[in-house]
């Protein structure tokens, strides 16, 4: 690959901020890398490669002469400011919502998808990060076996709700356990030792009772795997886990597909690490695949409600494959 001119848009947020490390850490090539953030941002520093670099404003002039942006500044910013590094020859990589459906932006996951790149028209688009752990699994067997139906239900860990939700987290646990009313101020109800089926945080719920979320997997599910046959409901779910998201997913195939028969699929498919051995309790778990690039899969078993379904469990870190290495991944395609 040769050298590019890279510009991180939203560098100080968490997932920006593994943006930097994934890039470092996959020896991405770099000509040069300038990190862009709000006014409120500017001036800070952060460490790149063993050096401190400037964080500067993300306006309408930041991309000239820039090759690829990666952007993580939330689906408002990136609606202003994408199309102007576009038009300055500067292919974006969005992590927001913004640009996901829209039908002139790819929409890619790697593993599943990647010829889809080569359709962008200055803009390409980062799935939803509870869609992409789960569509890495689907393709070999979609392949395989053609998928009709899938039934999700997520486990969704609080750093996808960002650091302040984090910190609130942290809080309401010592809250608790120091037997005082935890603060809600992020989340609208306690997320210590709690569940909250309602992601995002506010006004979730459309009119046919799917939150945003929900219908992000939905749609982007179709649209990645290129067929809008396959039947997706999902249920999202926030609970009290740092980093790793988990995914309880009964899938429904023309075909049937044996429980070794998809572990066979899916231990040769690129991304996934197969972790099943439930008899010696091995199975994924967000605790240990937190900070790992993989996607994990196991508790793979055949429906016994259903001739030709199976379940399966899902785990991968929502940070890293679910946004900021999905992202250097497409740059790296790019």
């Amino acid at each position: 690959m040769s050298s590019k001119n890279v510009v991180v848009a939203g560098a100080t947020g968490v997932v920006g901020q593994q943006m930097l490390r994934t890039l470092e850490d996959r020896n991405f090539p770099i000509a040069s890398i300038k990190l862009l953030a709000s006014a409120r941002s500017v001036g800070k520093k952060l460490t790149f490669k063993g050096e401190e670099l400037p964080v500067e404003l993300l306006d309408e002039n930041a991309f000239n002469g820039m090759d690829i942006a990666l952007f993580s500044a939330g689906g408002g910013t990136s609606k202003t400011f994408a199309p102007h590094a576009a038009n300055a020859g500067c292919v974006v990589v969005d992590n927001s919502s913004a640009w996901r459906m829209d039908p002139e932006v790819p929409l890619v996951v790697p593993e599943v998808n990647p010829g889809d790149i080569k359709l962008h028209k200055g803009i390409i688009a980062n799935p939803n990060c509870s869609t992409i752990q789960m569509v890495v699994v689907l393709k070999p067997l979609h392949d395989a076996a053609t998928i009709k139906r899938v039934v999700v239900s997520t486990y969704q860990a609080v750093s996808g709700a960002g650091s302040a939700a984090l910190n609130e987290m942290t809080a309401q646990f010592k809250s608790v356990l120091a037997g005082e009313e935890p603060k809600c101020n992020v989340f609208p109800v306690p997320i210590a030792f709690n569940c909250l089926p309602q992601i995002p945080h506010a006004n979730a719920f459309g009119e046919n009772g799917y939150s945003s979320e929900e219908m992000k997997m939905v749609n982007e599910t179709k649209k990645i795997m290129g067929d809008n046959s396959i039947m997706v409901t999902a249920t999202t779910v926030r609970v009290p886990v740092h980093t790793g998201h988990s995914e309880s997913v009964n899938v429904e195939t023309v075909k049937k597909l044996s429980a070794d028969e998809a572990r066979a699929l899916l231990a040769a498919a690129p991304g996934i690490i197969v972790q099943d051995d439930p008899a010696n309790d091995v199975f994924p778990h967000a605790l240990d695949c937190a900070g790992k690039y993989d996607t994990f899969v196991g508790r793979i078993r055949e429906d016994v409600s259903h001739p030709s379904a199976l379940d399966m469990w899902i785990v991968s870190d929502n940070l890293l494959k679910g946004a900021a290495l999905n992202a250097v991944q497409i740059a790296e395609l790019l």
